[in-house]
């Protein structure tokens, strides 16, 4: 497969700059770069799912290809294995494996049960899985679950298989099961397949990868033999020579003061040991590429994820898996996914507004509505949410003002802690100085924040220090004149 000329833009951002990429049979081509360097935009393109900027090409053995059309891709041989890996948790492997497809078919085009049982065996056989494939996915490990993808992207079709992309493979793995993994994509290779290998664990790519091409900035930068680079080499590219600087707050309010938060002991899924005192005022980040614990941590902290260890506000202990006693507690979580777990849809921008404060609302019988609406526009001006309209129904927003109006959910309830889960993701860069001039004036006045965000800038511009987090255990902390782009970034790829 050979690809050139790639260039993607989502308004005057440019995602994918005049990028160019190839990959050769029974060959495992490494693609790297930091997150936001393009490399999902790129996989986007190649799938089908986002339609490139006219100029680009694309060919496999020889034979043109449309770029931007899920069809073109399927046909010309390209398969993909997500980070999420797309599977439904209440079906077994059976199942899983022929979404998309047509079961195996008796007379009277009655599903063959047995037929499709026994296909699915013989396919994850082939890459050295076996479990049980009538049980649901969700009860398996997360290599099992890998390995139904992987066989689900890889089920024969009218077009031969050329080239399969991996996506992050192995962000959820254990170290125990990555050598698994590294064996059905040898297997893979033997069969003149080429691998596309995306992932931030660099281990991995001198393990696995016989080429490798680094992607920053949205820009291509090299591409080499992986033999003929060391890890410091190849880390020198990704970072580069950018060097963005935090700018020391002008408050760093309470770094005498007693601890409001500390954490002992937390483990999760990914997260190995976490420990953790942060004091009032403090505004705290947490870095970590994909599957070091860091996309987990907020969750597991406010009670959404299972967790072991000590989770405590103001010495009054918060338990696992109970989101109510952590509000009670003035623990408060600002989540990531706004769409699923943050708006309610149906709501108006007031409604959504005022949730946490109900009985604060109540009259003797009722909400009372003056008091809602007036305390509700005060804040909406405060947070400077367009359009000023208070009856809009939330879903109607910008993601920049879904995200202010969510944020201010939460203040409202006047925390102790604010824990801020990838809190610009999906915004503007209008409403990103706003949310961080909302964060900076109320750590002010005492409010903690503890900020998880695979945006580096982001981190190192409004935090006061950044814990990083590699493979479920703190690597490092950084501050003052060390908390830089660069230094954060080293550090999350060098453990």
């Amino acid at each position: 497969m050979a690809v050139e000329g790639v260039t993607k833009r989502f308004g005057r951002t440019t995602a994918l700059a005049d990028f160019s990429f190839d990959v050769h049979e029974g060959e495992v081509h490494a693609l790297v770069g930091h997150n936001g360097s393009g490399k999902s935009t790129f996989v986007k393109v190649l799938a089908g799912f986002h339609q490139p900027e006219p100029g680009a090409t694309a060919s496999v053995q020889g034979q043109p290809v449309s770029l931007g059309s899920p069809e073109a891709a399927r046909s010309a041989g390209l398969r993909f294995v997500h980070q999420d890996l797309g599977l439904v948790d209440s079906m077994n492997a059976t199942d899983n494996m022929n979404l998309g497809f047509a079961y195996p078919s008796r007379h009277f085009r009655r599903i063959d049960w047995r037929r499709a049982r026994e296909e699915a065996r013989q396919r994850l056989a082939e890459l050295g899985y076996k479990f049980d494939v009538t049980v649901p996915a969700g009860s398996l490990s997360l290599i099992d679950r890998t390995g139904i993808a992987i066989a689900r992207a890889l089920k024969p079709g009218d077009r031969p298989i050329r080239v399969l992309v991996l996506d992050e493979p192995t962000a959820a793995l254990p170290a125990t099961e990555v050598a698994e993994l590294f064996s059905v994509i040898h297997k893979l290779r033997s069969r003149g397949l080429g691998i596309v290998y995306i992932s931030h664990h660099l281990e991995e790519v001198f393990a696995i990868s016989d080429r490798v091409t680094v992607l920053r900035d949205a820009k291509h930068v090299d591409t080499r033999r992986t033999k003929d680079l060391t890890e410091s080499a190849l880390i020198d590219l990704m970072v580069g020579d950018i060097d963005v600087v935090g700018a020391a707050r002008s408050a760093t309010a309470g770094t005498t003061a007693p601890p409001v938060l500390k954490v002992a002991g937390l483990k999760s899924a990914l997260i190995q040991e976490f420990d953790l005192e942060l004091r009032p005022g403090e505004i705290v980040g947490v870095a970590g590429v994909a599957g070091s614990g860091r996309e987990e941590l907020a969750g597991a902290l406010f009670g959404q994820e299972a967790r072991e260890g000590e989770v405590a506000v103001d010495g009054q202990i918060i338990p696992s898996a109970k989101t109510a006693a952590a509000i009670s507690g003035g623990l408060g979580l600002l989540s990531a996914d706004r769409a699923r777990t943050g708006l309610v849809h149906n709501l108006s921008v007031i409604e959504n507004l005022t949730l946490p404060l109900i009985p604060r609302s109540l009259g003797s019988l009722a909400i009372d509505r003056k008091l809602e609406r007036r305390d509700a526009a005060e804040w909406l001006g405060r947070l400077d949410i367009r359009p000023w309209d208070p009856d809009l129904p939330a879903v109607a927003l910008s993601g920049g003002n879904q995200q202010k109006l969510l944020l201010g959910r939460w203040l409202r309830v006047k925390p102790k802690v604010l824990v801020l889960d990838e809190p610009t993701q999906g915004v503007d860069v209008g409403a990103i100085a706003r949310i961080y001039g909302i964060v900076e004036e109320y750590a002010r006045q005492g409010i903690a924040f503890l900020v998880c965000s695979s945006d580096t800038d982001e981190l190192v511009s409004l935090c006061d220090r950044v814990i990083v987090l590699s493979r479920g255990r703190i690597a490092g902390e950084l501050s003052g004149s060390d908390l830089r782009r660069d230094t954060v970034d080293r550090m999350c790829l060098s453990y």
